[in-house]
């Protein structure tokens, strides 16, 4: 179908028009007006027709959003030291300290009763619980390591067994989770007590009504679930090559939960930094503690600060993903990915850090919109609530069809971040390819099939704290707590896949583009995904200009 021609060295190169394997709706961009030979040459424009991964050192991208994080960071440790040297220690016994009519102040007395004999009697009660629910947790986080590498295993090797056979689960398990909670809390006093049948009834009818309409989408969708399975197939062959993510990955997360603790640390003694003080109220004078007037701005400060890296790590991770299976789908040869993954972590974290930052600062500020303008459609009446509404879907809209796979864009050539956004746009543009689309079917089946894994664990470790240690009720909440934690861990290797799929998408989109035919076994499922009918027009405009 594509003619294939060895893949070169730069992120950039060029080709004339009358090329064969040049793509039918792409359109050449004309060159610069050409300077004086004496005079400087300006930076040439990344032209966006000819894309492959840029292997050679990479300049720095978005200096500024470098710069400004920089600052945020080094002003929230440099406020937060100063907060633990300038900390009061008296702080937390600022209920204790009584007023002194003589002086006019407050004195601490000498001896203060400690109240702990609820707290200590409570943690007796609950520290056989406390125990079971340690281990479990545990040995759960213990076997999750084997399941998640046994479940990319199986999604490589016998991807169709276990998505067919994954599907009726999808409705099975909920439906007996629902069956079994209506008729425990029936039959026990204490629940139907709290909560009465009808309300019971309710919730029964309410759960089943959402598993219908997951049931209807499986079947609307069901034309496509082969499909699913090849892609899911792909990115699990993809993933298996590069098993070295699930080292670099984690270690990224432990990271940055390191970071975070001093910043915990420094918000805890910012809050003790002041000065107990009498206050009066009716002509009467009591003891009070007042916070220094920096401690708000610094919490502001920090808690952004906090919130910003957590959106730029993952945007990091998304860089290193799509910077490694880049060059394993570029590759001719595997034997060469040994530094790929170096390569990766020193591209996001050295020259393309400043890009991370600001990809970060984007999906925070979106997110942060988004969670505002739902918080006060509550409190707007009908038609403002309409036109708020309409006005931030369409932002989120443009966002979400700009940003979509520009950070991937980002990991294999190295530009900016504006750049890569125009580039995946146009890329897409260019070979009818939906910048909002891959095939959201996969997700949602890898999003159950590791929802299914986690339920049948919860299960067997109720029914096993249940029959064999007898901790009674106590089992469901640490049953969940244990399907919660495998849950999370699964749903960290289903994200990784989605990621993958991601960038295995812009890749074949640079094949189609640039008339290669780099990893055959990708181009024969990514073929049938469907075309962008709104990109057809903008095409054919382009081609004819």
């Amino acid at each position: 179908m594509f003619k294939e021609e060895p893949t070169t060295n730069s992120s950039i190169s060029s080709a004339p028009s009358s090329s064969p394997t040049h793509p039918l709706l792409s359109k050449l961009y004309q060159s610069p007006i050409p300077t004086h030979p004496s005079s400087p040459q300006p930076d040439p424009e990344p032209d966006p027709t000819h894309i492959t991964y840029n292997y050679s050192p990479r300049p720095i991208k978005d200096l500024p959003f470098l710069i400004l994080f920089t600052l945020f960071v080094l002003s929230t440790f440099a406020l937060g030291i100063f907060a633990i040297i300038k900390h009061n220690p008296n702080s937390s016994y600022a209920s204790f300290y009584i007023y002194d009519e003589d002086t006019s102040s407050c004195y601490k007395p000498t001896q203060i009763n400690h109240s702990v004999t609820f707290l200590s009697n409570f943690f007796l009660e609950k520290s056989h619980l406390l125990e079971i629910l340690i281990w479990t947790l545990v040995i759960t986080l213990v076997l999750s390591v084997p399941f998640g590498f046994s479940l990319l295993i199986l999604l490589k090797h016998y991807t169709k067994y276990i998505v067919y056979g994954s599907l009726p689960f999808f409705v099975i398990v909920p439906i007996f989770l629902n069956v079994y909670w209506f008729v425990a809390c029936t039959i026990s006093s204490s629940c139907s007590q709290s909560f009465d049948l009808v309300y019971q009834i309710l919730v029964l009818v309410f759960v089943f009504l959402v598993i219908g309409v997951v049931l209807w989408i499986f079947v609307a969708n069901w034309h496509r679930v082969e499909l699913t399975v090849k892609i899911i197939r792909v990115a699990a062959n993809a993933l298996s090559k590069n098993m070295g993510l699930f080292g670099v990955l984690p270690a990224l997360t432990f990271g940055f939960v390191v970071y975070l603790v001093p910043v915990v640390v420094f918000l805890v003694f910012a809050k003790s930094n002041g000065k107990i003080v009498p206050r009066g109220k009716h002509e009467e004078f009591y003891c009070a503690w007042k916070q220094d007037g920096w401690v708000p701005a610094y919490y502001v400060l920090a808690i952004f600060t906090m919130l910003w890296s957590a959106a730029a790590m993952v945007e990091a991770q998304v860089y290193v993903i799509s910077g490694t299976i880049a060059q394993w789908y570029f590759s001719k040869n595997d034997a060469n990915l040994k530094r790929s993954l170096r390569s990766s972590l020193r591209n996001a974290f050295g020259p393309s850090f400043g890009t991370v930052c600001f990809s970060g600062l984007l999906s925070f500020f979106v997110r942060l919109v988004r969670s505002a303008v739902d918080n006060a459609k509550q409190d707007l009446p009908g038609i403002v609530n309409v036109i708020l509404r309409c006005c931030v879907n369409t932002f989120m809209v443009a966002f979400d069809f700009l940003n979509e796979f520009t950070i991937n864009l980002a990991a294999i050539t190295g530009e900016a971040y504006c750049t890569s956004a125009r580039m995946t746009y146009e890329l897409l543009c260019r070979n009818l390819l939906s910048a909002v689309f891959v095939e959201t079917v996969s997700t949602r089946v890898l999003s159950g099939i590791s929802f299914v894994f986690a339920a049948i664990y919860g299960i067997l470790v109720c029914a096993i704290l249940k029959g064999a240690i007898g901790i009674g009720n106590d089992s469901y909440f640490v049953a969940a707590m244990a399907w919660l934690l495998l849950l999370l861990v699964l749903g960290f290797v289903v994200q990784v896949l989605d990621n993958v799929i991601e960038t295995v998408y812009v890749c074949y989109a640079i094949d189609r583009d640039t008339g290669n035919v780099c990893k055959q076994e990708v181009h024969d499922v990514y073929v049938h995904l469907p075309i962008s009918r709104n990109h057809i027009s903008h095409s054919a405009r382009t081609s004819l200009a």
